[in-house]
């Protein structure tokens, strides 16, 4: 009797709280970060870019901001990415950009901080996720719950997930691929590579440079993979003008590429998260990879977005795949539907 009245009071007060909390789900990406507030939807959709004094490492800009910086600093001022490969590779400007988000989208006088839910891949380590959930309460989170990415990818396209059957999503985001088939709420198979749209930027500067002596910059080999990458041959090729440095002489030069040029520099990333996705295929119980012969794969991310990988996926893995209608946005809304129902949520710890 007594358990159950301390029960209420914990609920009583929860609620209470609850009513001036703005809780919160984060999916905290390698390029990009977007914030969910219960709600509201999403509230906040930047760049996961840090601008820094070299000397103090005090935050001069974060986010947009910040993301306009790169490349255009003088030596006093450093621009960078906290996260790598979807994880912490700096835990103070991680922190502070945690901090910069959620006052961003809370309000710089908050009754009560809020409760967050942040989307990791599904791959991290004990220590990255310890190292997450202490960033996050150090920023001024109430409570910090995890959610693996592939799930809340899955939630938020609206895979149903809760059936006895399977779904599979392949979730491209800027530092890792994650691929996952689910059933009954629960993940059934999934892998975590550490390949995603960083890595491909990556390959188009190494190829420009390595093919023209033209060194270009992450906004530009960014600019050429959304405009005119491919995973495979279009209908009509593309060609696009970018400008960088000579990389002999050291003056600034111009030059046309075209798309079939850019799809050999992402063939070898691209490779790779089409054999990822099949790996996962050939480990999946027959039972399950039944269903997967009519519901196919649904692709999550910002890589989803890249001509013709739903094309070439579907060669190679026989299945139908399809591209989910807001890709870019998946996992954060995945983060908010758990927000709204906390019994579908899962601590993958």
């Amino acid at each position: 009797m007594a358990f159950n009245f301390r029960s209420k009071i914990a609920n009583f007060f929860a609620n209470f709280f609850g009513l001036w909390a703005h809780d919160i789900g984060i999916d905290l990406g390698t390029a990009n970060t977007l914030v969910f507030v219960r709600d509201k939807g999403i509230v906040l959709r930047e760049p996961s870019v840090v601008a820094i004094y070299a000397t103090s490492r005090r935050v001069r800009a974060v986010g947009l901001e910040a993301r306009k910086m790169l490349g255009r600093t003088p030596g006093s001022i450093i621009t960078l990415r906290p996260m790598k490969d979807g994880v912490i590779a700096d835990f103070e400007v991680t922190e502070a950009m945690l901090r910069y988000f959620i006052s961003k989208v809370s309000g710089s006088v908050r009754l009560v901080p809020p409760r967050v839910i942040i989307a990791v891949p599904s791959g991290i380590t004990e220590v990255e996720k310890r190292a997450v959930k202490e960033a996050a309460i150090h920023a001024g989170a109430r409570d910090v719950l995890l959610i693996q990415e592939p799930m809340a990818a899955a939630i938020g396209v609206g895979l149903p997930i809760d059936e006895p059957a399977a779904n599979m999503i392949v979730d491209i985001g800027g530092g890792t691929t994650e691929i996952a088939i689910l059933s009954l709420n629960g993940v059934v198979l999934a892998r975590s590579i550490r390949i995603g749209g960083d890595e491909m930027d990556r390959n188009i500067i190494d190829y420009v440079k390595r093919e023209y002596n033209l060194i270009i910059g992450e906004r530009t080999a960014e600019e050429l993979k959304m405009k005119i990458g491919s995973a495979s041959p279009l209908d009509a090729e593309l060609s696009m003008s970018i400008k960088g440095r000579d990389a002999v002489v050291g003056l600034p030069k111009t030059i046309t590429i075209n798309s079939s040029e850019i799809r050999i520099a992402l063939k070898d990333a691209v490779v790779a998260i089409v054999n990822a996705a099949k790996s996962v295929l050939e480990q999946c119980p027959p039972e399950l990879s039944s269903d997967l012969v009519d519901r196919g794969i649904v692709l999550a991310g910002g890589g989803a977005m890249l001509k013709n990988l739903d094309i070439l996926m579907s060669e190679e893995t026989g299945l139908p795949v399809i591209v989910s209608s807001d890709p870019l946005s998946a996992v954060a809304n995945g983060t908010g539907t758990v927000l709204q129902d906390l019994s579908i949520w899962f601590d993958n710890e």
